[in-house]
């Protein structure tokens, strides 16, 4: 009911949520089917780890790479305008891969397209979380954060499902045209959100000096980061989480283990799905022993860096497509608890002018161990071939423990210094 409370008390955020709600589901509708086009088109060739893992690093190192100028740009500029016209470079982006779906030949302009879409979007999630603070009140952020995050999760569900189905009933053309509609659909949302002046949740705080936006630069968001640990430590667990990327393993297992529907389109579905919800599921968990604070969020990273090794040993032991699913929930479930609140814990603690560049640093550095993991994965997968598939798995459960244990000592580190500087 909180959720549904929020969204009825709250129309600029609830705009906002529904523009991220059609997106994603396009989002998810073109992954599926993009996935198993390039799986069909490098069917024998020898490469297909490769040709995967290329297409999840074609969504990963060009945000990287303009992470630190999208940072800049939600800090100086207009952050809504930047929202809408994110979502419509993003729609012609998309409507590009329509061409590709004819022919093995034209699978190079699949990676295009996709370099197109994704650095637009390394706008547009920077700009989107940093002017999340200024729609909600510092009370709804938990609570807003959490909506946000199990949507992204919801709609990985949904729109896995509905993207196999589609895509088995009226072809991959028709998913990626309601994909490039929903970026438009999204934009219009985006046109009705009023942001005020003064961010909302800074009402009732300390008034905090405003920086010159010509003084915006990245360096300067490197300054502040350095200057303070605890957000720092925020922007450690996407990073250190990402160290063992389940994407690869997901795709390899719904194509090659464990097979339902052409070219693996059903199994991968069922396995995004079952990842979609155990994001759900997770904070929703984990809410319920949190006050909101910041101590609290950090202590509940830690169980989420638990679940992630948990789901990894889960995923080992698993004989069936049934019990994959399983332990793709539980994997997801840790991924999204601390997806959910490192992000809070940023809002709260980083003033309005830094938010956009911590955001993108935040982003940026997800992005690059994920991009390494992707890369690492691929090689592996190629290397092993299907009968030692598993051994992969049980060496993601073993390096999972290193971020789990990393975190536990920066937890007892930052609670030590608190209590010293209050």
């Amino acid at each position: 009911m909180q959720y549904i409370r929020l969204i009825r008390s709250n129309r600029d955020f609830a705009r906002l949520w529904g523009a991220q709600l059609v997106s994603l589901l396009g989002d998810w509708f073109s992954t599926i089917v993009i996935s198993a086009l390039i799986v069909s088109y490098t069917e024998g060739t020898g490469y297909q780890g490769i040709a995967v893992s290329a297409f999840l690093i074609a969504r990963m190192i060009p945000p990287l790479l303009m992470r630190p100028l999208a940072g800049v740009l939600a800090d100086r500029f207009d952050r809504k305008r930047l929202l809408i016209a994110s979502d419509l470079l993003r729609a012609l982006a998309v409507t590009g891969l329509l061409f590709t779906t004819q022919s093995s030949d034209y699978l190079p302009l699949v990676y295009v397209f996709v370099v197109m879409q994704f650095l637009i979007s390394s706008v547009f999630e920077p700009a989107r979380n940093a002017i999340m603070p200024s729609i909600l009140y510092r009370h709804q952020l938990v609570i807003g954060n959490t909506l946000s995050s199990i949507t992204w999760s919801a709609m990985l569900a949904v729109g896995a499902i509905t993207g196999g189905l589609v895509a088995q009933a009226f072809g991959i053309q028709a998913a990626l045209v309601i994909d490039a509609l929903t970026f438009v659909v999204s934009a219009l949302l985006v046109m009705t959100v009023v942001v005020p002046a003064k961010p909302r949740s800074e009402i009732g705080q300390p008034a905090r000096k405003a920086v010159d936006k010509s003084k915006r630069t990245f360096v300067d968001g490197l300054r502040y980061l350095l200057r303070h640990p605890e957000t720092a430590a925020a922007l450690f667990v996407k990073s250190a989480q990402s160290i063992t990327s389940s994407d690869t393993l997901l795709i390899i297992y719904g194509t090659q283990v464990f097979v339902l529907g052409e070219q693996g389109v059903t199994s991968m579905a069922v396995l995004w799905a079952a990842f979609g919800v155990g994001a759900v599921v997770g904070p929703l968990l984990t809410n319920r022993f949190s006050d909101d604070s910041v101590r609290a969020l950090r202590r509940l990273i830690t169980v989420g860096f638990a679940l992630i090794v948990l789901g990894w040993l889960l995923w080992g032991l698993a004989p069936s497509l049934e019990l994959l699913a399983l332990a793709a929930v539980v994997r997801a479930m840790g991924g999204s608890v601390n997806w959910t609140y490192s992000s809070v814990i940023i809002q709260q603690v980083v003033p309005d002018d830094y938010l956009g560049r911590m955001f993108s640093l935040d982003f940026a550095g997800f992005e690059f161990v994920q991009s390494i993991s992707i890369v690492v994965f691929g090689l592996l997968i190629d290397a092993a071939g299907g009968d030692t598939i598993t051994h992969i798995v049980y060496l993601s459960a073993l390096v999972a423990i290193v971020p789990l244990l990393l975190w536990i000592w920066i937890v007892r580190a930052i609670e030590k210094r608190e209590p010293a500087e209050a």
